[in-house]
């Protein structure tokens, strides 16, 4: 059964200073490693994959001051556990468009998913809309512009419901 404390974890949130996607990638994909979250070959494959299928989604049509965020991951037999990683961006970087491929987005947020259970991957992603949509906008606004991951992990405390049961 997924509950908050399986998705989130507080050490797993966290706010990067790094300019490009290789660079985020690469510091966040570190420590899940040394978490023994993710295999060695997860790098490679969550970037492979946000080549081919990139996950930039333009949140303006919710509500033209939300930023834009991604919503990367990769297949399950490159992971060795189920949740969703939070990335703030202190530097907005660039993401294709989830809809439209070759447009590149501004991205200010991640919710990386990890996967172990390929089943979950669809309730995971759906969670996370659910989640944006059902937030009221200032307070989501105010979330997306945290500098504090223990604020962050607070506010998903008492907003996300999405998948969770028994919380």
């Amino acid at each position: 059964m997924i509950t908050f404390d399986t998705l989130f974890t507080k050490d797993r949130i966290y706010i990067s200073n790094k300019t490009n996607q290789k660079d985020i990638f690469m510091e966040v994909y570190q420590d899940l490693l040394k978490q023994n979250c993710v295999t060695k070959d997860f790098l490679r494959n969550l970037c492979e994959r946000e080549r081919n299928y990139p996950t930039g989604i333009d949140l303006a049509p919710i509500d033209p001051s939300l930023p834009n965020i991604a919503i990367p991951h990769t297949e399950s037999q490159f992971v060795k556990t189920s949740g969703i990683v939070p990335i703030k961006l202190n530097h907005p970087i660039y993401f294709y468009n989830m809809i439209h491929p070759k447009e590149e987005l501004p991205v200010s947020f991640l919710f990386m998913i990890l996967n172990q259970d390929g089943q979950e991957q669809t309730s995971l992603l759906a969670s996370i809309m659910d989640f944006i949509n059902s937030c009221d906008k200032d307070e989501l606004t105010a979330f997306f512009q945290m500098k504090d991951s223990e604020d962050l992990f607070n506010f998903l405390k008492n907003n996300f419901k999405g998948v969770i049961a028994n919380d």
